[in-house]
């Protein structure tokens, strides 16, 4: 498939750096290819993208037999980011890896920062909608304080890829919805930005329905605003390894509270 590859003539400077949200971007920064950077991914290419996306998730969330076992379960987990990557790389296959770059200093902390703000936000919005509603309980939280040490840290570290695969979920979404909002329909970028951010939350709230009883108070607005919190360093760094890095420490805090606080209940 073909690219389109965008050009700015020499000393000009690009009009979506003018109407980037300069309190929260970094400076001579954007997203990558709603404005043909570094190459353009057109509608129906997007389209494809987002076959991926759902195929990934469909495998996750229903994986055959053979993939069910002790050892093959991981591959699931796998297929959720590679199969929409894959579908990335097929549109884009000189710029598919724009949504990843190297990693800075400040990156880490930005993963330490907002994974602890999403872990106290988190329990402030659970405790509040706890007193609206009744609550279903994460069955595989639940069930890691049943599970001896080595279960627990062979779990612990099978979620890294799925995990990886929810942030996956997100900003591929998130980039074919940019595209849509600014390139086709001639919104601003700053709106585009802002609406594809609530958009895809409610979407990734939304995906955890199953997990918690198809509870829509719960998953889509508990889940979504901690979407929220986790989609900003993404905003801010262009760099999906700083979302994964915020997701990861904010869901290994989660497991290893959990464990501790089920093994001090039973001490």
């Amino acid at each position: 498939m073909t690219n389109r590859q965008a050009e700015t003539s020499p000393g000009e400077r690009p009009s979506y750096l003018s109407s980037r949200i300069a309190w929260l971007e970094r400076p001579d920064d954007d997203f990558p290819y709603y404005n043909g950077k570094p190459v353009e991914i057109t509608g129906a290419q997007w389209w494809i993208v987002m076959l991926g996306v759902a195929a990934g998730f469909a495998v996750l969330i229903l994986p055959p037999p053979f993939l069910r076992g002790p050892v093959t379960q991981i591959v699931p987990s796998i297929l959720f980011f590679a199969i929409p990557l894959a579908a990335l790389a097929w549109v884009a296959p000189s710029g598919w890896t724009a949504i990843f770059r190297r990693l800075r200093a400040t990156d880490v902390l930005l993963m330490i920062l907002f994974a602890a703000i999403n872990m106290v936000l988190t329990l402030a919005v659970a405790y509040v909608i706890s007193g609206m509603t009744h609550t279903t309980s994460n069955a595989v939280i639940a069930a890691l304080a049943e599970q001896t040490l080595a279960q627990q840290l062979t779990f612990v570290a099978r979620t890294a890829p799925q995990l990886f695969g929810e942030e996956v979920l997100t900003i591929l979404p998130f980039l074919a919805l940019l595209y849509w909002f600014v390139a086709k329909r001639g919104m601003s970028r700053t709106s585009a930005v802002l609406l594809c951010w609530f958009l895809t939350a409610v979407l990734f709230g939304a995906a955890h329905l199953p997990t918690y009883g198809w509870n829509v108070l719960q998953a889509v607005v508990g889940i979504g605003i901690a979407r929220l919190v986790l989609t900003i360093p993404y905003i801010i760094t262009k760099n999906i390894w700083v979302s994964t890095g915020a997701h990861i420490l904010n869901d290994w805090t989660s497991f290893g509270l959990a464990i501790f606080l089920t093994g001090a209940a039973r001490s």
